[in-house]
């Protein structure tokens, strides 16, 4: 592991355990590199039991402390509550950027209430550097990179942060926990939204917002179908309309207000432009002109050249070079250059 010389040995750090094989490694990297090491979990509806118990035994094996820290109302109130309501909206959230920022490098820390210990590690593929007194995030090695999860955290938590994963790939990372005989080194990854069972988002949101039918409108505003509630729908789908037509129809527009789902054929999903709000910029604090990088709309899109505009302080318009994807009010539109993560924000909406 290459040692962060800022970080003195004798700095007692918590690692949050999430009973798989890179926070698992990560813990036994920072024990091997000397450092005062002390493990813990997030516990709330939703982790399961095995996790709980893996994180357990890797605290066990590594021989440091462990704890259990019940953050169940703070997850419902910041991260299931919105990820519903953002779904009432007709818009498509992802919780897990909300949940690093405001849970696993926020109130893990705090709720553990151990005042000794300075800082947090997780066992995410990303680097943090210090340059000219701010802390700068960077894309890690591995090729599922995820530094597009952490691009919310705060200069405070970047430099309580340590990413001890981030110089190795993940075929290197199972290869150290064989050899320090980790339970979880064969454990596959775990799914994005943990707290829905079988990753059905439908089932899930029924139970928390009303469903309520509705008109599947074309581009021209002619009904074309019935929708059986909004939350079931995101932009881009194509599957699940249940709409005859000569060529397959997209969901291009979702409106919540009218409770209505617009579909077109597959050009009309590709769009060039948005606006994003909610911004965070990590190497400084306010965007003042307009400036060229490469961005991603979501987690698995390609790096994609485009100039990002300021509107004002907290909004700017992105105009992406070539047109992107199904581009979704809710996700996050992450900016790079080169390896450096510039910042991003929550996609507003998409301009025609």
């Amino acid at each position: 592991m290459k040692i962060d010389t800022t970080v003195n040995r004798k700095t007692r750090i918590l690692v949050a355990l999430s009973g798989g094989v890179d926070s698992s490694t990560a813990a036994a990297l920072l024990k091997d590199a000397g450092y005062d090491v002390e493990g813990a979990t997030m516990v709330f509806k939703g982790v399961k039991q095995e996790n709980i118990d893996l994180a357990t035994r890797v605290a066990q094996n590594l021989e440091i402390p462990f704890h259990r820290v019940d953050l169940e109302k703070e997850f419902n109130k910041l991260i299931v509550d919105n990820f519903a309501t953002e779904y009432g909206r007709g818009r498509t959230p992802n919780p897990c950027v909300l949940c690093n920022q405001l849970l696993k490098f926020d109130l893990l820390l705090k709720k553990t209430n151990i005042t000794s210990i300075e800082k947090i590690a997780t066992g995410h593929y990303a680097r943090i550097e210090k340059k000219d007194g701010r802390y700068l995030l960077k894309r890690g090695k591995d090729k599922n990179e995820q530094s597009y999860f952490l691009y919310r955290l705060s200069q405070e938590q970047l430099s309580k942060t340590i990413l001890p994963l981030g110089e190795f790939t993940k075929e290197e990372v199972r290869k150290m926990a064989r050899k320090h005989g980790l339970p979880t080194a064969k454990r596959k990854k775990s799914q994005d939204a943990c707290f829905i069972p079988e990753g059905d988002y439908a089932s899930f949101l029924r139970k928390l917002l009303p469903q309520e039918p509705g008109p599947v409108i074309n581009e021209e505003g002619k009904v074309v179908g019935q929708h059986k509630g909004i939350v079931h729908y995101t932009i881009g789908q194509r599957h699940g309309l249940g709409i005859s037509h000569k060529y397959p129809y997209y969901v291009t527009r979702i409106d919540a207000e009218n409770n209505t789902i617009q579909v077109g054929d597959r050009k009309e999903v590709f769009k060039c432009e948005l606006i994003a709000t909610d911004l965070n910029f990590i190497p400084f604090d306010t965007l003042e002109c307009d400036l060229h990088v490469t961005a991603k709309i979501r987690y698995f899109s390609p790096l994609s050249e485009a100039c990002v505009e300021p509107m004002d302080k907290n909004s700017v318009r992105v105009i992406f070079k070539k047109p992107q994807w199904a581009i979704t009010p809710g996700q996050s539109i992450v900016f790079y250059r080169d390896d450096l993560v510039i910042g991003g924000g929550i996609i507003e909406q998409a301009l025609d």
